[in-house]
């Protein structure tokens, strides 16, 4: 049965799922939603907003396969940044709240969420518990910035299913997904709550506006 991604999370190629971008080689092909190679930039405007920032907690759910490349990603730019990646853990909603009190406890100055159907399905609870936790709080999609979350930069949601219509469409006229290479996003999205921010005490500094 042919399968179609239209934001593929984890990386398809590092789960096993293809065997490469250019030539998928099974039965599964699609988008990728870049959700690890991203992960230094998000850190980057983070950085830019916050001047000092010296800590920050990422989330963390050892079950899921998106997280690792994120966390080899942020490891290897915090660094130049200046910045300690503490992790904290979440493997069910329920440790939303734990994770950002843990945060709290541990004196981040701001949070990380990656993006995985854990986290990104449930936007509007994230952004309510960092704003309870006045800790500054950066996700994947915009969503969460329509939702009350403070800042968002990633992949345009809609264009990627958009475009995956066009897999079904070759694939319907008789096209295999072993020969339809994997693509990668073109439009991205940067979103931030002004209103937020302002609640936050944060003044966005004009470069990153």
């Amino acid at each position: 049965i042919p399968i179609v991604m239209p934001a593929s999370a984890a990386d398809p190629v590092a789960t096993g799922l293809v065997a490469s971008f250019a030539n998928p080689g099974g039965n599964i092909t699609g988008l990728s939603a870049l959700t690890a190679g991203l992960a230094g930039k998000r850190l980057e405007m983070l950085r830019g907003i916050l001047p000092n920032l010296e800590r920050v907690s990422v989330f963390w759910n050892p079950t899921s396969p998106t997280y690792c490349p994120v966390l080899v990603e942020l490891k290897a730019v915090a660094p130049a940044l200046g910045v300690q990646i503490q992790l904290v853990e979440v493997r069910v909603p329920d440790d939303f709240p734990r994770a950002f009190d843990e945060a709290t406890r541990g004196r981040a100055e701001a949070m990380l969420v990656p993006g995985d159907p854990l986290t990104t399905n449930r936007p509007a609870r994230v952004a309510e518990l960092a704003l309870q936790a006045r800790l500054p709080t950066m996700m994947e999609f915009r969503q969460f910035v329509l939702a009350g979350g403070l800042l968002s930069y990633g992949v345009n949601l809609v264009d990627l299913y958009r475009r995956a219509a066009g897999y079904v469409d070759k694939i319907l006229k008789g096209a295999h997904p072993a020969n339809l290479p994997l693509q990668e996003p073109e439009l991205f999205d940067f979103a931030i709550n002004l209103t937020t921010a302002q609640a936050l005490g944060l003044a966005i500094p004009d470069p990153i506006l």
